[in-house]
């Protein structure tokens, strides 16, 4: 298995996931393909081949749609404490940057100022935490690119260098599977699609029921990836989930991007 997990993490632009992630993902693909036995194949079988192919197609629709290739230009504009260029280089906070400070107090006056903030599927929205306006906080964020991870770890130590009130902690974690912690807050930004996989959107609700948070931010595009705008961006099937496990909820709309801070 760390073999098959080496040589499919050789495309670059896979070479960040964390090995235990590929691991998960291989996991079911194995439960999936019962006929397959690892302990039959050689890099030289049709099998081996195959896994390789399947799994390396699996995690470009789960992570490389949102992905970036712009890892040196993120140390770079890192190491000069360009916190505002770091969010251009990535499509989501890019679209955010110039409604994050309204959408934070959009936010916030819902839910009261969090102490506690989880973000899952973070990408490079901890970037952000300027624009929160809040001097205390614990801000856990969580996702599987490791080297963006260490990015913001990096972000994070000096974040609390500034402000004794801060604490950040930045970890690779499988949302679905691992212990989450009890938090004020949790972003759930643009990852349903990644999480539920056009499979119905059971994982998204068992996610929803899981998470110890009291509020809840889910966001969805507004616009195709063409870039056209959505004739109905609402989604429904959020709204009827939240009618059906009496989860209160508002909606915050913006051009590109629409937020429902689901309360349970």
């Amino acid at each position: 298995m760390q073999e098959l997990i080496k040589e499919i993490k050789k495309k670059k632009e896979l070479s960040n996931i964390s090995d235990q992630f590929v691991k998960t993902e291989l996991e079911k693909y194995l439960k999936l393909h019962p006929r397959i036995d690892l302990t039959k194949i050689n890099i030289k079988s049709k099998d081996y081949k195959i896994i390789i192919t399947d799994l390396r197609a699996v995690l470009r629709r789960v992570y490389g749609l949102f992905r970036d290739d712009k890892k040196n230009e993120l140390e770079e504009l890192l190491n000069k404490g360009k916190i505002k260029d770091i969010l251009a280089t990535h499509s989501s906070t890019k679209e955010r940057f110039l409604i994050y400070e309204r959408l934070y107090k959009q936010i916030f006056a819902i839910t009261g100022k969090p102490k506690k903030i989880l973000d899952l599927g973070c990408g490079l929205n901890p970037f952000s935490y300027q624009f929160m306006k809040l001097k205390e906080l614990e801000y856990y964020a969580y996702d599987i690119d490791s080297k963006e991870i260490e990015f913001i770890k990096r972000h994070f130590t000096v974040l609390e260098n500034r402000n004794s009130f801060f604490k950040g902690k930045a970890e690779v974690k499988d949302i679905i599977n691992d212990v989450l912690p009890k938090v004020d807050v949790c972003f759930l930004l643009k990852m349903t699609d990644v999480i539920d996989r056009g499979k119905g959107h059971k994982i998204t609700e068992n996610l929803l029921e899981k998470v110890p948070a009291k509020y809840i931010v889910m966001s969805f595009a507004t616009r195709t990836m063409s870039g056209k705008k959505m004739t109905a961006p609402r989604r429904n099937w959020v709204e009827w989930l939240c009618q059906r496990k009496e989860y209160a909820y508002e909606i915050i709309e913006f051009e590109n991007e629409i937020f429902y801070i689901i309360s349970k």
